[in-house]
């Protein structure tokens, strides 16, 4: 097994259920401090990008609230002349006139608010998914050691699912009636100060359900979404693992946790679905029978005088469309917390910053490159473990050119040499240098371009063999994928498949054998022609004959090139200038390997052990 795999830095991690537990009560106490939606705030730079669609869906949400509100005016002169006195077809028609004017002016803004709205949602929306998955790309593994990958997905998926939801459809319906409760009552206190009066005092008592139910809306929302990103996060782990869940014959109880976690997922949702059904209803009751009470006393009004009947059937079109308003706006309310806890977990996304990052002012590498790395006094534990330490110490200098093998047994913190020399963490103390620049002081993506990694399970691509080699070097051409692939033995057996490089590979590969996996792996590598090779047993997986072939292969792209190979098989590192032996995250020793075996070191008896079986 590969010293990837094996200081893979799991050590002290609970088991999968208790990880699931881990993440449901993390979530839910994160989420209970979070008492408004304010983390709605965050999407204001992505409305910034669009202020064109945004001044448009401005302008007509103004003109629909003004047709909206237009039309009751149009309503009480109409009523007015048909009550009047010198009612006539030649008095009447003009004011129908009017209100099929105002009702076309309505639709026509309507359409285009929706239209600009709904635009601008789907547009901020677009922006959030590229903004969150180009920054989760930049995050480095220490993020990952703490937020399982299939939460990361859930936030990517699900939340801004919600979020969507939100700019496309309720945020539209809500601006909409706000807008038109506010224009209604300017005009109700025209029309009417003390009728209107006495609506204002209703609202209160409309607007205490809110308040009372509102927060337990909020509360469940967010926990249903916290349960179902965990079930994600079950769910992917077993489909990542589905061929050992099939050999254990665990598919039941694979299908069960992740049922059970979905069910409690769907009995918090219930819970979340009846309080808010409850607040509207409350709601939509005091609402409408705040106004059958005020039209009551509007009617005797009008009965007496005091209003025009004109008048009195324009308080009470406005007085429902501010009532609808109000019930309509007590309806959103529930989608709006509900994405403000979806865009609390993507902030919280988008808030991580990884430990790994480029300088404020990078140093440059030397050019042209040389290849020559340096680990001076190095001391690192991995942030899981570190009180367990994977380097002590360690010293190691490979001059330009030079091949160098690092062999000793499983946790010796062989490939944490790589993963340290990738950056992809950074050593507690002590320096490591490339071309005589201290990484840290340069861009991780410049030191990674200098390098390309073979690991014994190298991740292949569900593209084509074609874009997986490229995949090391965009700007390859398709004669140079070619020369790769023959150099890593691996132009045969791609000829052989159905439409040659271009036959698509199935997830991850999986059409290919392993053998053939890796020889795609080191082709990949050698397209990149960069000045550094880390081959962290590359050649594990193939059989005898294409071992032998591939070792010759790499044998000859090495030649010009620094070379860090980690072998657990010794017969694949006979030739290496130098090897270098390590024991508990320090060189023991290091020398070729008739040096090491005359020594009678660690070296010796792994060797001893390995070749012996093999001649056994």
């Amino acid at each position: 097994m590969s010293d990837l795999a094996a200081e893979a830095p799991v050590d002290g991690r609970p088991s999968a259920g208790a990880a699931l537990a881990q993440d449901l009560s993390e979530a839910a106490e994160r989420r209970a401090r979070s008492r408004n939606v304010k983390s709605l705030g965050h999407l204001l730079p992505f409305l910034a990008m669009h202020k064109g669609d945004a001044g448009f869906a401005g302008l007509f949400l103004l003109t629909a609230t003004a047709a909206t509100l237009g039309l009751s005016g149009a309503i009480r002169l109409l009523v007015d002349e048909l009550t009047g006195p010198d009612l006539s077809a030649a008095s009447v028609d003009p004011w129908f006139w009017l209100l099929g004017g105002v009702a076309v002016a309505l639709a026509l803004s309507s359409a285009l608010r929706y239209f600009f709205v709904t635009k601008l949602g789907e547009r901020i929306v677009a922006d959030l998914r590229k903004a969150a998955y180009a920054h989760i790309l930049t995050l480095d593994p220490t993020f990952f050691l703490s937020t399982r990958t299939g939460e990361v997905l859930s936030r990517l998926t699900t939340d801004i699912q919600i979020v969507e939801n939100l700019l496309s459809t309720s945020i539209s319906v809500a601006l909409r009636n706000l807008l038109t409760l506010i224009g209604a009552l300017i005009l109700l206190v025209v029309v009417s100060p003390g009728l209107t009066g006495l609506v204002v005092l209703t609202f209160p008592v409309i607007i205490l359900p809110l308040f009372l139910f509102g927060r337990r809306v909020r509360k469940l929302t967010t926990s249903t979404q916290d349960q179902f990103a965990a079930a994600v996060g079950h769910a992917g782990e077993t489909l990542d693992a589905l061929e050992t869940v099939q050999a254990f014959g665990r598919e039941a109880a694979g299908a069960q946790r992740f049922g059970d976690a979905v069910e409690a997922s769907f009995r918090t949702s219930l819970r979340r679905m009846t309080a808010r059904a409850v607040m509207t209803a409350m709601v939509i009751a005091l609402v409408f029978g705040g106004v059958v009470g005020i039209f009551w006393l509007g009617v005797h009004a009008g009965l007496r005088g005091d209003m025009s009947w004109g008048t009195l059937f324009q308080f009470a079109f406005l007085s429902v469309m501010a009532a609808g308003s109000v019930g309509a706006l007590g309806e959103t309310w529930g989608d709006v917390q509900k994405a403000a806890g979806a865009m609390e977990r993507i902030s919280e996304l988008l808030a991580a910053r990884p430990s790994i990052a480029p300088p404020a002012n990078p140093r440059p590498l030397p050019a042209p490159a040389r290849g020559e790395i340096a680990f001076e006094a190095v001391d690192f534990a991995y942030p899981s473990r570190p009180d367990m330490p994977a380097l002590v110490g360690f010293d190691l200098k490979v001059a330009p050119g030079e091949r160098v093998a690092l062999v000793g047994p499983s946790g010796s913190g062989k490939s944490t040499v790589f993963r340290l020399l990738l950056r992809f963490y950074d050593p507690q103390s002590g320096t490591i240098r490339l071309d005589g620049v201290d990484i840290r002081e340069a861009d991780p993506r410049e030191v990674r371009a200098r390098m390309a990694l073979v690991a014994q399970d190298s991740p292949m691509f569900s593209g084509s063999a074609f874009e997986n080699i490229r995949f090391g070097r965009e700007a390859a051409g398709a004669g140079e994928i070619r020369e790769a692939a023959r150099a890593a033995q691996a132009e045969t057996f791609l000829d052989a498949l159905p439409q040659g490089f271009d036959t698509p590979l199935g997830e991850r590969a999986k059409s290919l054998s392993g053998g053939q996996k890796q020889r795609l792996a080191i082709a990949r590598a050698l397209i990149r022609e960069t000045p550094i090779l880390l081959l962290d047993e590359a050649t594990s997986a193939l059989d005898a004959e294409n071992e032998r072939l591939v070792q010759k292969a790499l044998e000859e792209a090495m030649v010009g090139h620094t070379t860090l190979v980690i072998a657990h098989r010794l017969a694949t590192v006979l030739k290496a200038d130098r090897i270098v032996v390590m024991e508990a995250g320090r060189v023991v020793d290091q020398g070729t390997h008739a040096e090491l075996s005359a020594r009678g070191g660690l070296y010796a008896r792994l060797a001893a052990l390995q070749f012996g079986n093999e001649a056994a």
